[in-house]
């Protein structure tokens, strides 16, 4: 994959729909959240038109404290998972990325929990709410378990969208590069009604 990748999403879309490109503008694939599910259930495909499955994306229960969010590729094969544990923080978000095998092989967190906090603070006031998102940028980390740090995903500033910016930072393994990515998609959606 050619860093930086970009993911962005309208907010004020019905189903939540990300868009995934990389440096050149190249679509790397489109995310799609299924509604009115008791479980959640997220397809990544390779473009807009929705023809061609690559990834799924499924909730192993229906109530999202400590869920594990199961990634396959189109032929069904389990590629690994997304977990948080317990309820959301009120610092912090963090989520931890396992292998195909359940190995714990990456950890995501917030780099300032501050910014949630304030966040959570102001995006409740009218009309000055609407504007946390273009103020209040949250950023991500995606570690291995001894702490080096591999990737960061940053929000850009935006209006009435979503924007990210994934950078690598020390490289990724080719082979856990998919992981990661769909780790940070589940969760930028998981993350959403942050702004």
């Amino acid at each position: 994959m050619k860093y930086p990748i970009y993911l962005s999403f309208k907010i004020l879309a019905i189903a939540n729909q990300i868009y995934v490109k990389d440096v050149d503008g190249r679509t790397l694939g489109y995310v799609k959240q299924k509604l009115l599910k008791l479980k959640e259930q997220v397809r990544v495909f390779r473009d807009e038109s929705q023809t061609e499955l690559l990834y799924a994306i499924d909730a192993d229960r229906m109530l999202d404290f400590s869920a594990r969010y199961n990634f396959s590729d189109a032929s069904g094969n389990h590629l690994g998972a997304l977990g948080r544990r317990g309820m959301r923080s009120i610092w912090k978000a963090y989520y931890e990325i396992f292998d195909g095998n359940g190995n714990n092989i990456f950890v995501i967190r917030e780099e300032k929990g501050w910014i949630k906090v304030i966040d959570g603070i102001i995006g409740e006031l009218p009309l000055v709410g609407m504007l946390t998102g273009f103020f209040l940028n949250p950023s991500y980390l995606v570690s291995t378990p001894d702490g080096r740090a591999v990737v960061r995903l940053q929000k850009e500033p935006a209006f009435f969208e979503g924007k990210f910016r994934l950078d690598s930072l020390e490289g990724v393994d080719p082979a856990d590069e998919t992981l990661v990515l769909l780790s940070l998609l589940m969760m930028t959606l998981l993350e959403r009604n942050r702004g």
